[in-house]
């Protein structure tokens, strides 16, 4: 069997006090898979974090989901 995996590469600022600290949470999993339409996408600390969603169009944010007004499966949250 074929298995396909998503690699993700986060992208960090150096500031004078050091590297940003970026948490990633994994939301669904194999046997508990959660499912959001675009107006029930979560919000991550008021907006500044961001959700992955694997819709029908693809893997995208939340602010692309909502853009175009498709809810999909919540991956994970980056903040």
């Amino acid at each position: 069997s074929k298995r396909f995996f998503l690699v993700s590469t986060l992208r960090h600022r150096r500031t004078s006090k050091g590297v940003y600290r970026t948490i990633l949470k994994r939301i669904s999993r194999p046997g508990l898979r959660i499912y959001s339409n675009y107006q029930r996408i979560p919000k991550i600390l008021g907006g500044i974090g961001i959700v992955i969603l694997s819709t029908s169009q693809g893997i995208m944010t939340d602010r692309e989901a909502r853009l175009k007004k498709i809810g999909g499966e919540v991956l994970c949250y980056i903040w």
